[in-house]
């Protein structure tokens, strides 16, 4: 049996953004053939669920994220990971800063460039906004991982 593909979604705190991105491309694919999982930069919040309003946005839509807890991206994910997708700029560059060579640096793209291609955009953070906020993160993720889900 072939090795699955293995896609890692990377945001801040692994709590909001990467969650969402984790569930739903997730749902678009057979978990005999790809593993999906994610991390966030920061420290803040590892061994939690993600935060109530990605589990009530992701659970509007069809989606269970509470088997979720958060880790912290490290090293080692560069090797255990065949596509490393970040939500912004920021998270870009302190991902980029742990590679050791290029091709772990060649694994990692923003995420909305799926959609868009070069115009790195990012995910805004809606953890200090409304419930507004998630659902729109909900829905650019969404577009985002249907693409992502069509070309892997």
């Amino acid at each position: 049996m072939p090795e699955k593909i293995k896609i890692l979604m990377v945001c801040l705190g692994n709590i909001c953004r990467s969650p969402l991105a984790h569930g739903i491309l997730e749902s678009k694919l057979d978990p005999t053939k790809y593993k999906i999982d994610s991390a966030g930069t920061g420290d803040y919040h590892i061994g939690k669920l993600p935060d109530p309003r990605s589990i009530a946005t992701a659970q509007k839509h069809g989606l269970n994220i509470t088997n979720q807890r958060a880790q912290q991206f490290k090293t080692a994910h560069f090797d255990e990971f065949d596509h490393i997708f970040v939500m912004d700029q920021s998270n870009y560059q302190n991902v980029i800063k742990l590679a050791n060579n290029e091709l772990h640096e060649n694994k990692v793209k923003l995420i909305l460039n799926e959609i868009s291609p070069n115009s790195d955009s990012e995910v805004p953070d809606p953890y200090y906004g409304g419930d507004q906020g998630f659902e729109n993160v909900y829905q650019m993720l969404d577009e985002a991982c249907n693409k992502i889900a069509a070309r892997i």
